[in-house]
């Protein structure tokens, strides 16, 4: 059980049986009266976000969150395919609960997926990634303007910034927190 003394950003709470997450927070103690609370809650099976004020004293119900290692298996145009790596159950997710991290996903992908009362609603990549490079540029010999970087394709569709160096059909590490390149994979 939270107080809304414990609020903070990136808190998952309970909010008439869904689970939110506040994704900004804002304390405010007026001249006179009582402290404030300004939230703005996310909700994690949705997605609708709204603002909401809470008084000091209010409480919540920590959110029935679980994480359980999957394995991510395939794409089938709908739906996102992953396999519990204890019991061997799929489960789908939506282009929508994945967001961001379907750009740096590929098949066979350990990661962790958050799951409310048995369905699976969001997933959290490892922090890095090795995707190979499917096409970038290549580089003009004597080209090297101080911080100068070009647009790659990953195998994955997902174009990011590289330094010039980086060639098709290299391997690359990503990190997934950023989505930006960190290094070259040697294989």
């Amino acid at each position: 059980m939270y107080e809304s003394s414990d609020l903070r950003k990136g808190l998952k709470i309970e909010i008439d049986g869904e689970p939110y997450v506040i994704t900004q927070f804002e304390f405010v103690k007026p001249g006179k009266g009582q402290a404030l609370y300004k939230c703005k809650l996310k909700n994690m099976v949705t997605g609708s976000q709204f603002d909401k004020t809470y008084r000091s004293g209010e409480k919540f119900n920590e959110a029935n969150l679980e994480e359980v290692e999957m394995e991510y298996l395939y794409y089938d145009g709908d739906a996102y395919c992953f396999m519990n790596t204890s019991n061997y159950n799929q489960d789908l997710m939506t282009e929508a609960q994945l967001g961001d991290a379907k750009d740096l996903l590929k098949e066979n992908t350990v990661c962790n997926v958050l799951m409310f009362e048995g369905k699976a609603i969001g997933v959290s990549l490892p922090n890095f990634v090795e995707l190979r490079v499917t096409e970038a540029e290549p580089w003009a010999k004597g080209d090297t303007a101080a911080g100068s970087t070009k647009p790659a394709t990953l195998e994955t569709g997902y174009v990011l910034q590289v330094p010039p160096f980086v060639n098709q059909d290299e391997k690359i590490r990503i990190d997934t927190r950023t989505g930006q390149y960190v290094e070259r994979v040697k294989e």
